[in-house]
């Protein structure tokens, strides 16, 4: 057992108990608003020490540990059903505990600095306490039901945080359009938490694994799917992934936590959990597979048109999910949660790197304000931007190394997460004997292309060059010198996460590379012998040749990119270059830019067409079925009570005479009865 387990309850209980303090003093106490310093303190200690306990669980466990239950109380218990509030500590939730605790951390420093200025801090920093809560209960629930309550816990906190600035109505919007997208996939997921009881008798992980025989063939892929469909609301899939880049609405802290720790890593947990059903159902998985590549593609290509500096790394981080689901589909469980981890260093990284330029954006646009100078920007908009690295070199130097890391450049943390998910990609079609897996590789490689273009793009276009803003605006001529970098609090945290997007990637360090140079039999894939115990994996059954042939390939298609972006957004040719790809690809970059009209589909086809059904039959069915039976009952009570009202006639002669009548016909039917 591990020598930690009491100390479970701290993790899960202190991110509630500081969204308490913070938000019932915040309730009561207007004097509590203005302690700032106070406020974020005791919000990001209700996550740092959750993450130190993180660590110590960590090093009471090894590869082979099985897994410890810690139970709380029995929750729900009806017939046959039980349900407890427990948490499971083994290899996999400890290492979703790390990250989601540890990067939660280091966003909860980075927001005293970023939210400072805002009137709602308090309110802030509780929100995003409770969403490390229910965080931890999704990814340390012992039962898929106490998993469904995390699940739908960071759904609510999702809404709440993307809708902070409520007052803005496009932002309240974007809230209200993951809250429907993700009760979409939360239905799917029910259903198939359903079949799971139907078949098992149980919603407890250690039961279902066990009795994984009892479910039929047919019901398993039932299942697989229908999971899959409530990862696909969650970690935005499509055909759900649209909510995501609307969810850019909050403030950029918030982007970070959903994108990077939390929300849409979501579903990869979820099927990596479940991963010993999904081998029974080969063909949910390769539905699991091409759902991720096509996501993946369609993501890279619109996030090279877009100019807004958030919603580029909003659809990149939709690719890495396909990214993640793709290696899901292909037997590479381990591979996904591998890229789990370094996606939410990196992302996290260039979240908060993009949080530190629109801070700086802003402060330009407040200075010239004060100056008597109405210069109204977009200051999310990298056309107003360039030449950044001058005046922010903390922000520009990390975001370079992060921008490295997703493109796939070795040795960064990208790099290898990355090539195992193409390699394991290969694995598949060469293990099942299907020629689809090799399609599905060439997508994920022309995705890796896109990728690395439209990052050093983004890169590019920020950093380098000159400072757009006085050539649109002459009137903002100087404001350069408005430009600083941010407070330490948030270039601490981009540094922390930029050196774990270097060295991240070690902790799965390909056994192949160390067996070429030693001749040797090597375990140094440390990840994949962590969690082996807790994921099922396909064999990877390619020779030495072929997995150097994959990563060559990796490392050229990066590189190419790379270098081409950089040829065409270096010294201010972003402009010219984005009109060079109009040019080139026509038609087709305009459905990029359009972003496939998926939004337009959905609110022509769906959303349209069921609000008018629901106008002129839902509504009158509601009117003249459900409140004329409620109105005829309310009649009917009336017209017997205006008969009635004639025996109430205050007169005690009259009750004398009726008592004595209603006495008379009792004894009667009593007597000749």
């Amino acid at each position: 057992m591990n020598p930690y387990l009491d100390l479970v309850p701290f993790v899960i209980g202190l991110p509630l108990l500081g969204f308490l303090i913070n938000g019932l003093m915040g309730l009561s106490s207007p004097a509590w608003r203005k302690q700032k310093t106070l406020i974020g303190a005791i919000a990001t200690v209700s996550v740092a020490v959750p993450f130190f306990i993180s660590v110590l669980l960590f090093t009471g466990l090894s590869s082979d540990s099985s897994a410890d239950i810690y139970r709380l109380f029995t929750w729900i218990q009806a017939g046959s059903f039980t349900s407890d509030i427990a948490w499971r500590v083994d290899q996999l939730s400890i290492i979703m505990a790390l990250v989601v605790t540890g990067v939660g951390s280091l966003i909860h420093v980075y927001s005293m600095g970023y939210m400072k200025d805002d009137e709602g801090y308090w309110k802030f920093f509780a929100y995003l306490n409770l969403f490390i809560f229910a965080m931890m209960n999704l990814v340390m629930g012992n039962n898929l039901l106490l998993l469904f309550l995390g699940w739908e816990g960071v759904g609510v906190c999702s809404y709440l945080l993307i809708g902070f600035w409520y007052g803005d109505m496009a932002k309240s919007s974007a809230a209200k359009k993951a809250f429907v997208y993700n009760r979409i996939g939360d239905f799917a997921f029910l259903i198939g938490m359903f079949l799971v009881f139907r078949y098992v008798g149980s919603i407890e992980f250690d039961v279902i694994f066990d009795s994984l025989h009892l479910i039929p063939t047919d019901i398993a892929f039932w299942i697989a799917l229908l999971m899959f469909i409530g990862a696909t609301g969650k970690s935005a899939q499509i055909p759900l992934f649209v909510w995501l880049p609307d969810a850019m609405a909050g403030p950029t802290p918030v982007s970070a936590l959903i994108h990077a720790a939390t929300m849409v890593t979501s579903g990869i947990y979820l099927i990596t959990r479940m991963s010993s059903l999904y081998v029974l159902a080969p063909e949910a998985m390769l539905i699991v597979a091409v759902v991720g590549a096509l996501t993946a593609v369609i993501a890279a290509s619109i996030a090279i048109t877009q100019t807004d500096i958030k919603r580029v790394l909003a659809y990149s981080t939709v690719s890495q999910l396909g990214f993640m689901f793709l290696a899901l589909g292909s037997g590479a469980f381990i591979a996904a949660m591998f890229h789990v981890v370094t996606h939410a260093f990196f992302k996290a990284c260039l979240f908060l790197g993009s949080g530190s330029v629109i801070h700086a954006m802003h402060e330009v646009e407040h200075k010239l304000e004060h100056d008597g100078k109405h210069v109204h920007f977009d200051p999310q908009d990298m056309r107003y931007m360039g030449g950044l690295k001058e005046y922010m070199p903390h922000t520009y130097k990390t975001f370079l190394i992060a921008t490295i890391a997703i493109a796939g450049i070795p040795p960064l943390a990208g790099f290898f997460s990355k090539d195992e998910i193409l390699a394991m990609t290969v694995n598949a079609g060469v293990l099942g004997g299907q020629p689809i897996y090799f399609i599905l590789w060439g997508i994920a490689m022309l995705t890796a292309f896109m990728t690395a273009f439209y990052m050093f793009r983004l890169t590019f276009a920020t950093f380098h060059g000159s400072f757009k803003l006085p050539q649109i605006f002459p009137e903002a001529k100087g404001s350069e010198k408005y430009l600083h970098e941010s407070p330490a609090t948030m270039t601490a945290p981009l540094w922390v996460l930029a050196v774990l997007s270097v060295i991240g990637g070690f902790m799965g360090f390909p056994d192949f590379i160390v067996e070429t140079f030693t001749g040797a039999t090597a375990h140094v894939n440390w990840l994949h012998g962590w969690l082996i115990a807790v994921a099922s994996e396909y064999d990877l059954i390619l020779s030495k040749g072929i997995k150097w042939a994959i990563l060559a390939a990796s490392v050229v298609v990066a590189g190419s990119a790379s270098y081409l972006a950089f040829t065409m957004y270096t010294d201010d040719k972003a402009e010219a270059s984005d009109q060079k790809l109009k040019n080139l690809f026509g038609g087709m970059y305009t459905v990029w830019s359009d972003k496939y009209k998926f939004d337009e589909f959905y609110e022509g086809y769906i959303a349209n067409p069921i609000v008018k059904a629901s106008d002129k039959v839902l509504a009158v069915f509601d009117i003249k079925v459900l409140d004329g039976f409620v109105n005829l009952i309310a009649g009917t009570v009336r017209f017997a009570g205006s008969l009635l009202r004639y025996v109430q006639t205050g007169v005690t002669q009259n009750y004398a005479i009726a008592l004595v009548l209603g006495t008379i016909l009792v004894v009667g039917m009593l007597l000749f009865g």
